[in-house]
């Protein structure tokens, strides 16, 4: 859990202080901080699935997935594109 609230707090801190600063960082920071709040719910899921043991292969691909988007996010962010993340849930707005 600490891992995933990690997660969270990195995007939500830099968001909240750099968001001001352009419409670009604000709308990096809210699809960022919505992927990884979506990634928490899922794993939320995949754990108690845990019990029922196919949570364990569901936890190791969501794993790969955040590590891979999130690669793919950077790579795109740096060239000035907005990347817009699979499966996530826009919570913010």
């Amino acid at each position: 859990m600490e891992t995933s609230t990690g997660h969270i707090l990195g995007p939500l801190i830099v968001w909240l202080v750099k968001r001001g600063d352009s419409a670009e960082i604000d709308e990096h920071g809210r699809e960022s901080l919505n992927f990884q709040i979506s990634m928490l719910i899922y794993n939320l899921i995949a754990g108690i699935l845990c019990l029922v043991l196919i949570g364990f292969v569901i936890l190791g691909i969501l794993h790969i997935l955040n590590l891979v988007l999130v690669i793919v996010a950077s790579i795109q962010a740096s060239e000035g594109k907005l990347y817009r993340y699979p499966i996530t849930i826009r919570l913010i707005k």
